[in-house]
């Protein structure tokens, strides 16, 4: 692409995120660039935890669209936070199989030992705290995230408040499941299209228990595909199109 000129709200971050930021526009076909402005809006939140008025002129700099273009929608998904976030966003499902096994204790019992609200931060940015509309895991329900991923499971306000505690001391406990704690900036970084490079930052293995329950009962009552697996791992690449199905 040709030289970008930076407007001086701009200049500071384009001097740190311009080589990927660059490297997530050559992913897209020429003329169509403009479809990189959401990683580019997690990009701009692994460096300043947010998108600031300056990440949003980074962004219209870079793709040639207005400033009103780029705020729409930064403003649109939850994903993309419009003040500072601490270094660990817990979530707290409170819909609807969440709340009825007890996620809005969970989030009350969050709110009254951190002294904050829904998107608020506590004083040492390390906790934002958010009550969550459906985090698509209600065989575990309720459930906890941080930073998007899965911490813990069939939460209690006890095991809850023992996590937040962990992560205030700097600790990184051991999730439920799935990949392993990181903090929200490096969890943008992926967000971003970027591998995280840490071991066993990728998760592994089969689905657990609750999950495989309506399989089970369908097994036990005869009502199966023939043949299939349950424990199959999943495959981390797609299989091979044969000749007999193109």
């Amino acid at each position: 692409m040709t030289t970008v000129e930076f407007s001086p709200a701009a200049e500071p971050l384009a001097a740190k995120l311009l080589e990927p930021a660059l490297e997530i526009l050559a992913r897209y076909p020429a003329g169509r660039e403009r479809s990189a402005l959401l990683p580019l809006l997690h990009l701009v939140q692994t460096e300043e935890g947010h998108v600031s008025p300056n990440g949003v002129a980074f962004c219209a700099d870079l793709l040639g669209i207005n400033k009103a273009q780029v705020g729409a929608v930064a403003t649109f998904y939850t994903m993309y936070k419009r003040r500072p976030t601490g270094e660990y966003l817990v979530s707290v499902c409170t819909n609807t199989l969440c709340n009825v096994m007890g996620g809005q204790e969970v989030y009350d019992q969050l709110t009254e030992h951190l002294g904050v609200g829904h998107d608020e931060t506590t004083a040492d940015g390390k906790i934002t705290l958010e009550h969550a509309e459906c985090l698509a895991a209600c065989d575990y329900a309720p459930v906890v995230t941080v930073n998007y991923d899965f911490t813990v499971d069939q939460a209690t306000p006890e095991s809850a408040v023992e996590l937040v505690e962990n992560l205030r001391k700097g600790d990184r406990p051991t999730p439920a499941r799935g990949a392993r704690i990181c903090s929200l900036r490096e969890m943008q970084y992926q967000l971003a299209g970027f591998a995280d490079p840490r071991e066993g930052a990728v998760a592994d293995g089969v689905a657990g228990a609750p999950t495989l329950r309506g399989v089970r009962l369908a097994q036990e009552h005869g009502v199966t595909v023939a043949g299939f697996d349950p424990d199959t791992p999943i495959t981390k690449t797609k299989p091979r199109v044969t000749e007999e199905k193109k």
